[in-house]
């Protein structure tokens, strides 16, 4: 248990570094936390933080910017919804300009 509780803190702190308007996805994280074939972990812990506030989910996306995780949210367009308020172009469940508004996370977070 220790472990997959380190590996969901390493994917959080990675993800509280998305800046608001922009969207990474869930293999990007898992390859800057060492981790590179551990994207469906990285979904996992995005699952397992809406507890937490100071994790903004909503910013992951798959590699397609696809909002495949926005069932997890409560009610079914929140995830649309904030990522909408910060200024993001959601199209048929798709982050448009997907391209220009991902965030790769620039370092390795122990």
């Amino acid at each position: 248990m220790a472990d997959k509780d380190n590996f969901f803190e390493r994917v959080y702190a990675v993800v509280r570094q998305i800046p608001e308007g922009r969207v990474t996805t869930y293999g990007a994280i898992a390859k800057v936390i060492g981790a590179a074939k551990s994207a469906r972990m990285v979904g996992y812990a995005m699952n397992a933080s809406h507890f937490d506030d100071t994790v903004p989910a909503h910013r992951v996306v798959n590699r397609v910017g696809l909002l495949s995780g926005k069932h997890h949210f409560d009610g079914t367009n929140l995830m649309q919804q904030l990522l909408e308020s910060e200024g993001i172009v959601i199209k048929d469940n798709k982050v448009q300009d997907f391209q220009e508004l991902l965030w790769i996370p620039p370092v390795c977070v122990e």
